[in-house]
C-alpha cells in the first residue's frame, strides 16, 4: 500500500506533460501560421534600411 500513496514522481510527471502541450500548441500555431510566412520577402537589410530611414526623417 506504501506503492499507491508515494508521491515522488507526481511533480516531474506534471512538467512533462506541461511541456508538452505547450510544444504541442507551439506545433499547431506554426502549422496554421505557415502560409503567412511562406511567400514572404523577409529581408533584414531592407527592414532596417526602413527603420533607419524613418527615425531619421526620411534622410539617411
Amino acid at each position: 500500500m506504501r506503492f499507491l500513496k508515494d508521491e515522488k514522481g507526481q511533480g516531474a510527471a506534471e512538467y512533462i506533460l506541461l511541456f508538452g502541450g505547450v510544444i504541442v500548441i507551439a506545433i499547431v500555431a506554426l502549422i496554421l501560421y505557415r502560409s503567412y510566412f511562406q511567400g514572404q520577402n523577409l529581408s533584414s537589410k531592407e527592414d532596417i534600411q526602413k527603420v533607419r530611414t524613418n527615425l531619421s526623417g526620411g534622410t539617411v
